[in-house]
This record gives C-alpha cells, structure tokens and sequence, in this order.
C-alpha cells in the first residue's frame, strides 16, 4: 500500500458519521468492519488498539466541521432548531464532504443540498433557503476581492448608455422573507467572550459545539430585496426597493443602462419616469458606497 492509498483508507474511515454515543461506528455505511479495516491500516500502541487510535482522528474531524458549519449558519439553526439541524449537518456532511483545505468552504454546496432534500426543512422549507442563502452570502462578499472605486464624479465619464462594473463583494438577494432583520438579532445574541466565535481561535475541542439561544419570533412573509456588500472589512445587510433592485440586478447582469431601465419597468411596472428620475439618487448613493468599480478592474 503507499502513501496515497494510505491516506484515503484513513480518510475514508474517519470521515465515517459518528455513532449517536459519538464513536467511531463498527461498521462502515458500506457495511465492512471498521476494526478489521484500522487493524490493516494502522499500529496498535501500548496504550490503545488499531480502532481506538483511528476513533481519536473520527471524533476530532466530525467535531471541527461540525462546528465550523454550525458557525457559518446560525441563522439555518434558529428557523429548524438545534435537534435538527443537529441531523441536517450529519446528512449533509456525510453526503458532501469537505473537499478543500479551507473549512470555509464547508457549505458552499448546502443550499443546493437543501433543495434536493427538503425533508431536513420541513415546515419552513422556504425561510429556511432564504436564510442559507443569506448566510452564505455573507461568507462570500466577506471573502471576495474588492477592486479601485468609481466615484461618482467619474460615472460621467463612462458615456450616455453605459456597461457598469461592479465589486466582487455586492450579492443581490431576492428574498421571500425579511431574514435579515432575523440574523442580526441572532448575532446580538451572540457572546462575544465565547472563543468559538473568535475567527483567529485554533481551539480544536473534543466536543461538538451547540448553542441554545433564546427563542427568536420567525419572520412571516415579506418580500426583501437586499444587497450583501462588504465596507471597512465588515459585511452589511442593505434593503433596496424593487424598482432599484430591478436595475442594479439587470446592469450587473451586464446590461447597458437602457436596457435595465426597461428591465426595471417591465418587472415592477413602474412608468420610466418614475425610474429615471430616482438613477441621480441611486446612482450617487451606490458609488459612495463603492459598489462600482473601474471598468478595467478584473483584468
């Protein structure tokens, strides 16, 4: 056996879901003994057997992931509750295990996940898709590069029917449900001395973590049209109405001004008066916030 059979024997076992005691299993999901695999594998010591020692690496990999996910989508926890979405993880993990050197990654896949397999969202099936989505894309805009600003005295000088580009770090979000108002309210909740949420703590504990938060109202349906954008290294929530929704999906789409002024009336409408009278606010107060950048930019 060399080094890269090795490492996927040992990969294969420890990625294995722990037992409802948090053991490692005694058989595989494929139905081998785990015992009989450890032994072929991996040495027993003078202190614990072949299974023992794999058992450490099994509890230590499900806990961190289990717990950076749990992290990343506080939000999912508090619309299904912790008992599922205890199981939800499990699933999801077992099916769509990491595949990158970054636990950021971890839930890149979780909303298309949740669509295939709905019954881990049952009865809040649509609030809970809508809070992935806004989950994630906080993590994204978080992580996303941000290039040199257009100010907006600098608009002008794009031509009377322009192509815009914008930040790497704008997500556009339409929502049918105001979640974000929920998020932020979990966030406060939040315990700012608690280590697992300091991003720069390398803690690794023997347990899973699990919060029990104060039971939060959920929020009925609402449309929301938000845009996820990142300012001074944070991430902000920002509420657009849907005319100014309309326009700004349509020109990030890469359409020219024209083109989603029209967008912008056919979906909400509105007369084109009506748009091209509010471009002058929008345009400034979009530019102040950086959310176009130089055309050249992602070259």
């Amino acid at each position: 056996m060399n080094l890269e059979q090795l490492q996927r024997e040992v990969f294969g076992l420890i990625r294995q879901p722990l037992t409802a005691e948090e053991r490692m299993r005694e058989r595989t999901l494929g139905g081998q003994s785990t015992q009989e695999i450890a032994e072929k594998i991996i040495k027993p010591n003078d202190r614990l057997t072949s299974a023992e020692r794999l058992q450490i690496y099994n509890q230590v990999y499900w806990f961190r992931i289990l717990a950076a996910l749990g992290e990343d989508f506080p939000g999912l926890c508090t619309v299904i509750g912790q008992d599922k979405f205890d199981k939800l993880l499990v699933a999801y993990l077992t099916e769509c295990p990491s595949e990158s050197f970054t636990l950021r990654n971890l839930g890149a896949r979780l909303e298309k996940w949740l669509m295939a397999n709905p019954r881990y969202i049952a009865k809040a099936q649509r609030l809970a898709l809508d809070m992935v989505r806004l989950e994630w894309a906080d993590i994204e805009s978080f992580d996303a590069a941000e290039h040199p600003r257009l100010t907006e005295g600098e608009l002008k000088s794009l031509g009377e029917d322009p192509v815009f580009s914008f930040q790497p770090n704008l997500i556009l979000l339409d929502l049918a449900h105001p979640v974000d108002d929920l998020l932020l309210k979990i966030r406060r909740q939040g315990d700012p001395d608690d280590h697992a949420n300091d991003v720069s703590s390398n803690v690794v504990t023997m347990e899973p973590v699990r919060r029990r938060s104060k039971r939060l109202t959920l929020p009925k349906l609402r449309k929301v049209y938000l845009a996820v954008h990142r300012q001074e290294d944070e991430v902000y929530f920002k509420r657009l109405e849907p005319d100014a929704f309309a326009l700004l999906r349509a020109l990030k789409e890469g359409k020219r001004l024209s083109e989603a002024i029209e967008v912008s009336v056919a979906w909400t409408q509105q007369k084109v008066e009506h748009i091209t009278g509010q471009l002058h606010d929008w345009f400034a107060t979009w530019a102040r916030l950086g959310w176009f950048c130089r055309p050249d930019a992602g070259a």
